[in-house]
């Protein structure tokens, strides 16, 4: 079993214990994950180029009596089933990972163990990206950052008061300069890492199976909702100042 592979049957094992130890698995209580549209998502960011919006990427929001978790995927798509049939899903693709990973984010919240488990909307992602470096400046000093993922905002924002360097694996993207940075393509992974003092990197890489490629590596710290339930898990540093709470 490769290194991923671990990593996906230890959140599966996570979630049925989560399960089991509150009596939520037999009673098979519906789970139903559905695709947002960008307004939903995000509502009306000033800044149009999020992957939200460009159509790059969706938001899966799984709901579990009321309570709410999301997690952003390539791969759109509907599912309804029982907290069961979500730890058989095999996990061959980003939907399946989606999927599992926005029920492990309603669940944890139904349970009241994370907190911020819906985007944040409208105008909020610029008021987070503007926070971002001085929570870096107080924690690191002047580090030089390996970017992971393409948050307009956050790059925006970094690329004022740090040296930075951003990998995306959009091909729209790559190659190009966006807000004074080179966007690599995901070969360059491990030059850029080896180059960096520290790692910001979206939570969606729990959703595309390359988050281990990132821990345990050098300091990490993972932003949005997608890693909600997994950061609370395994103890990762997130950063998400405002995200909301569905109940």
């Amino acid at each position: 079993m490769g290194m991923e592979e671990r990593f996906y049957e230890e959140v599966k094992q996570k979630l049925k214990q989560l399960v089991e130890n509150h009596n939520l698995l037999g009673e098979h209580i519906k789970i139903t994950a559905r695709s947002l549209i960008p307004k939903e998502a995000i509502g009306e960011p000033e800044r149009k180029d999020f992957p939200l919006l460009k159509g790059k990427e969706v938001m899966m929001e799984a709901d579990f009596l009321g309570y709410k978790g999301q997690a952003y995927t390539s791969m759109p798509g509907n599912f309804s089933g029982t907290i069961e049939d979500v730890l058989c899903l095999p996990l061959s693709n980003d939907f399946e990972r989606a999927y599992l990973i926005s029920s492990l984010n309603a669940v944890m919240r139904y349970l009241g163990l994370v907190e911020k488990t819906i985007h944040c909307r409208n105008e909020d992602p610029e008021k987070c990206a503007s926070q971002l470096p001085e929570y870096i400046s107080k924690r690191f000093g002047k580090p030089k950052i390996a970017f992971i993922g393409f948050q307009p905002a956050m790059i925006n924002s970094l690329s004022n008061s740090f040296e930075l360097k951003v990998v995306d694996l959009d091909e729209d993207n790559i190659g190009k300069i966006k807000y004074g940075v080179l966007i690599y393509g995901p070969e360059k992974t491990e030059e850029i890492l080896s180059w960096a003092d520290i790692i910001i990197a979206t939570g969606s890489t729990s959703v595309n199976a390359t988050i281990t490629k990132f821990i345990k590596q050098k300091p990490v710290i993972f932003y949005g909702v997608t890693i909600a339930g997994i950061a609370k898990i395994f103890g990762y540093e997130r950063y998400c100042p405002y995200a909301y709470n569905s109940c």
